[in-house]
């Protein structure tokens, strides 16, 4: 779906096909214990020191985390200052982040993912992690974040550029060694920049994040093996040019716009209306 299908100047329509519901699962208790232990740890400190690095043009900014009911995140930006609004396919997507919301430190709400109810670039940035892969409509839910952020989007995909080409045949044994898993998409780097081109937006941004699969990874035990022969892929240059989910930041064609505002964007405010929940 391109801009000339759906205006960036107003709300989009409801959607009337099947309802994108990824984050249900990712939100839930079971997916956080593929993060569990040293291991899990160690992904999440990777994935987040990316993450700041990309958003440090914009420190206090107010990022919407679009199926971030998995509280990967909420955790490192709240604490790094910025001003974060986790969005959910469903109510009880809050369950995770609920420890923030309660305390008043970051906002939940829940709807459609691919027609959000908040008006146009109602959010500095929009960060969005472990769904694109999985949802089926993944165009409309890039246009949707590029209609929502007036600064810069970030996004995680699984790359052909890396050991996941594979997964098509690798994944029973993938669900071999880690039980849970679910089938997920592969993109090409060029179909996502296209996909965010179409909509006016160029990457400015990219780290992949794993030279070697993160189920081998899960599958040994050892954060400190993984540490270990990530490093050294890092240092070789490898990782770089194969690693895998790649984070990618996407800012819009026409330039970055000034920072800080002279008023900077209340994200409480589109809230109105909402359940608000905290």
């Amino acid at each position: 779906m391109s801009s000339a299908e759906r205006s960036r100047g107003s709300r989009p329509e409801p959607s009337v096909t099947a309802h994108e519901d990824a984050d249900v699962e990712t939100s839930s208790d079971a997916y956080a214990r593929r993060f569990a232990g040293t291991v899990g740890a160690y992904f999440l400190e990777v994935q987040a020191e990316a993450t700041l690095d990309l958003l440090r043009p914009w420190p206090g900014a107010s990022v919407i985390d679009v199926g971030g009911g998995h509280g990967q995140m909420t955790g490192p930006l709240v604490d790094a200052g910025y001003r974060v609004t986790v969005f959910g396919s469903d109510p009880c997507c809050e369950s995770r982040v609920r420890g923030w919301t309660r305390e008043g430190r970051a906002d939940f709400a829940a709807g459609d993912l691919l027609s959000m109810p908040f008006p146009d670039r109602s959010f500095d940035v929009a960060l969005s992690y472990r769904l694109l892969p999985h949802v089926r409509r993944w165009p409309e839910l890039v246009a949707e974040l590029t209609r929502l952020a007036r600064l810069a989007i970030v996004v995680d995909y699984p790359t052909t550029r890396s050991a996941n080409a594979l997964s098509g045949w690798t994944f029973g044994l993938k669900k071999g060694l880690e039980g849970d898993t679910r089938p997920f998409r592969v993109f090409r780097d060029q179909e996502i920049e296209e996909a965010f081109a179409e909509e006016g937006f160029v990457s400015t941004g990219r780290r992949p994040q794993f030279l070697f699969p993160m189920a081998l990874h899960r599958a040994t035990g050892s954060a400190v093996l993984a540490r270990a022969v990530e490093g050294a892929g890092g240092s070789l240059g490898l990782r770089r040019a194969f690693g895998s989910p790649v984070i990618l930041r996407t800012e819009p064609a026409s330039g970055r716009l000034p920072w800080p505002r002279t008023q900077a964007a209340r994200h409480d405010c589109v809230l109105g209306g909402l359940e608000r929940r905290g």
